[in-house]
């Protein structure tokens, strides 16, 4: 494998085909060929070694050339009106006569732009598999684009393709796995050993601030007493009413958005484990809830919530049984006089909460929720650096929703523009090409 500070070397400019800041800092040292103190060899040779390096650097040189091409596909930019009306013969009207045209006469254009023939000479490059991924965005670089085609994880026109040196032909769709089109221009969760310092010490302020709110959150909430029952009670009195249905769901809401938060930080093997745990529990209490009577979950999910606050605050993270002392876990109707009890309405309220719950902690999180899983950074950000090379070529049709695109027709030269991207002048073109077209 390559190493980074030869592959981006900063001594020797180098532009590759990739996302990175070496390839950026590059592209503002380009400068144009030095044609006084170099012989013409000299400068054709130097224009093909800096064109290679970005074009194709992943393909053999000998493979290169067998797929270069002498005929340069280019299309000519017609007026209709003036085809209409003039059938070709007035250009050679009154030549050696001392007959010339008018510029701008006939809408003819008065400076026509020259056709960049010569920039085209990569061109059959644009048609393979690899090439045409980073160019539609789907990775950041065309050797991580050669890595997903290798791997499987591309689809053309349906099938499965693992050829990145694969030709497209006009009409071919191609198709890339969302979720490593996510990992390759998505921003990574950590970048060097001093952002993942950085990122650890942040983390472990946000896990303090946690574990104190998670503690403050789990303090015995009071029910507010009837005024004769407050006028009556005295001063330093506490009630024993269990909580209420919105505050056991505002707490059970907290408690797992605190443990998926914390699950996605970078903490240690054992402190995971411990939030696993915290977690498993609190599903098991959830779905507790329709095998059991009203008294009996709010007993359990009671415990549960004691048993949070010691995995947090102790060091051993051995959960307590489930059945609580003197309740029976069998499904019992609970009596109309019981302190616990809850109207009918107010218990499918509080199933309809707790099955939303549960389904939120199963399920996977969606666009812009954190996700520990991921390898990228969640909520999903772009890559750095990725503004400077998002370009999508004429060519291609693309399709960000389902990672798809479909390669419209070859690449062509046009008056003005060359449809082959390409971060070199006309001039360095032009050397290459020759170079090739001579050693042909």
């Amino acid at each position: 494998m390559r190493k980074k500070a030869r592959f981006h070397s900063l001594k020797k400019i180098k532009v590759r085909q990739d996302w990175s800041r070496w390839t950026l800092y590059n592209l503002s040292r380009l400068k144009p060929p030095n044609l006084a103190s170099k012989t013409y060899f000299q400068q054709k040779w130097t224009a093909k070694s800096d064109t290679r390096a970005y074009h194709g650097e992943q393909v053999r040189e000998k493979q290169w050339k067998r797929m270069f091409r002498r005929n340069l596909p280019a299309v000519v930019s017609m007026n209709y009106q003036y085809l209409a009306r003039y059938d070709g013969s007035e250009q050679a009207a009154g030549r050696g006569a001392g007959a010339d045209t008018t510029p701008g006469k006939d809408n003819r254009p008065e400076n026509p732009p020259r056709t960049p023939y010569m920039q085209m000479a990569y061109y059959p490059l644009e048609r393979r598999l690899d090439t045409a991924i980073f160019r539609a965005l789907f990775s950041s670089s065309v050797r991580q684009a050669r890595q997903f085609v290798v791997h499987g994880l591309v689809k053309v026109n349906g099938k499965k393709m693992v050829y990145p040196g694969y030709m497209l032909n006009p009409g071919d769709m191609f198709q890339v796995e969302p979720e490593s089109v996510m990992f390759a221009t998505g921003a990574p969760k950590h970048q060097s050993g001093r952002a993942r310092r950085t990122e650890r010490s942040l983390a472990q302020k946000r896990a303090e601030e946690r574990e104190g709110k998670i503690l403050k959150s789990m303090a015995p909430t009071k029910v507010p007493l009837l005024a004769e029952e407050a006028a009556a009670a005295p001063p330093d009195a506490k009630s024993d009413a269990p909580p209420t249905e919105k505050e056991l769901k505002k707490n059970l809401q907290s408690l797992m958005e605190e443990a998926d938060a914390a699950l996605a930080e970078d903490v240690g093997a054992k402190d995971k484990q411990k939030l696993r745990d915290f977690r498993k529990a609190v599903r098991k209490a959830l779905s507790l809830w329709r095998s059991s009577s009203t008294t009996t979950t709010l007993a359990t999910l009671e415990q549960q919530l004691s048993f949070l606050k010691s995995q947090f605050a102790s060091k051993n993270p051995s959960p307590p049984s489930l059945s609580t002392s003197g309740a029976d876990p069998s499904p019992t109707t609970p009596s109309p006089d019981s302190e616990t009890s809850l109207s009918p309405e107010q218990q499918t309220k509080l199933a309809a909460a707790f099955k939303r719950l549960k389904e939120e902690a199963e399920y996977t999180f969606k666009w812009g929720k954190r996700d520990p899983t991921k390898p990228y950074a969640t909520p999903w950000r772009p890559r750095d650096y990725m503004s400077a090379f998002a370009f999508i070529p004429r060519y291609l049709e693309v399709n960000q929703k389902v990672c798809a695109a479909v390669y419209l027709r070859h690449p062509v030269a046009r008056p003005g523009l060359a449809e082959v991207p390409t971060p070199f002048g006309y001039e360095t073109g032009q050397l290459a090409f020759n170079w090739y077209l001579k050693r042909r």
